[in-house]
């Protein structure tokens, strides 16, 4: 990487400062922009010099911006949001300029919509290089908010932000999951008494969305378990281990316990969620409406039908919006 000669300011010095804000460290930026904590720190030095101000302290655990890098922290973000924007307008003019596309999407697409979505991208994007992250939808947001991905699919966390652009997608309902051999007798809590409940991990956005809806329905259901994998959750339920909630994407997403598992409306007041995507508003033109016009129509062909087609009372609950 060739350094930027000391005195004069540079977009890519900007984007260092920026992540190492964003990250606290200099060797955490390094790993998010692919450098060195070395040249990481020499950019930042490079920067220094060119403003005539101290913006860090580096010293500091984590690293704490100077009043100067508090103020220089507002700009940066301006400008690295104009250098975005341009390099979308440029790439949309030609969209065989875009170069780097970064996405993240939640695990329960990673399996037949994600695949789908890059293949058809790809094709259109014939000289651009596809970074793909999957994960939780709050750990997606954290990296949206610190420009470590240009558009994520994921799940609402309530209000957003002024800076997102959102499209929604999907619209879900919670449901439980049962032993096969429970199905006939799981229309009522009651009946579920006698089984343990399998939670979702409150570590994540969902499994607090589901302790707070039982919280809000007075319901006060034991658990043992508590774990954060859809195959790890429905292998349990599938062996009789107990019962679960989860929506139907999670359910299809473990689809080899299908046979030794059944899905049932919850059997208490319903609760929901939406599925969107989400960019950071201004940057992308276009960019990330097009892309949810390309999911749309995947969704419904990978996920709703077949999900309705296999349990018909979820039509009209489960719906590409």
């Amino acid at each position: 990487m060739t350094e930027t000669q000391p005195g004069r300011l540079s977009l890519w010095g900007i984007e260092v400062f920026a992540a190492v804000a964003d990250e606290g460290s200099v060797s955490a930026a390094a790993r998010r922009l692919g450098a060195s904590p070395s040249a990481v720190s020499q950019q930042l030095s490079n920067l220094e010099t060119a403003l005539g101000a101290v913006l860090m302290d580096r010293s500091a655990r984590p690293v704490a911006l100077t009043p100067a890098g508090q103020i220089f922290r507002r700009r940066a973000e301006a400008i690295l949001n104009e250098a975005a924007q341009a390099r979308a307008e440029l790439a949309l003019a030609d969209l065989s300029r875009l170069t780097d596309f970064r996405l993240g999407m939640i695990e329960d697409f990673d399996a037949d919509v994600t695949p789908r979505l890059l293949k058809a991208m790809a094709g259109e994007l014939t000289g651009c290089r596809f970074l793909l992250e999957t994960g939780a939808s709050h750990r997606l947001f954290d990296a949206l908010d610190v420009r470590a991905l240009d558009i994520v699919v994921a799940a609402d966390m309530g209000a957003a932000a002024e800076w997102m652009e959102v499209h929604p997608l999907l619209e879900e309902p919670f449901v439980i999951a049962v032993p096969a051999a429970r199905a006939a007798r799981a229309e009522r809590l009651e009946d579920l008494a006698d089984l343990p409940l399998i939670h979702y991990t409150l570590r994540h956005h969902m499994g607090r969305q589901i302790a707070a809806h039982l919280a809000r329905q007075n319901l006060r259901l034991v658990h043992r378990f508590e774990l954060d994998s859809y195959h790890a959750i429905m292998a349990m339920v599938a062996e009789g281990a107990g019962w679960t909630i989860l929506t139907p994407l999670g359910a299809l997403h473990a689809h080899r316990f299908r046979s030794r598992t059944e899905v049932r409306p919850l059997p208490f007041a319903p609760l929901g969620r939406t599925i969107s995507l989400v960019a950071r508003a201004g940057v992308l033109g276009d960019m990330p409406a097009r892309t949810a016009a390309r999911l749309r129509p995947l969704l419904q062909e990978l996920v709703v039908g077949p999900a309705v087609a296999r349990m018909p009372w979820l039509a009209g609950a489960l719906r590409v919006l």
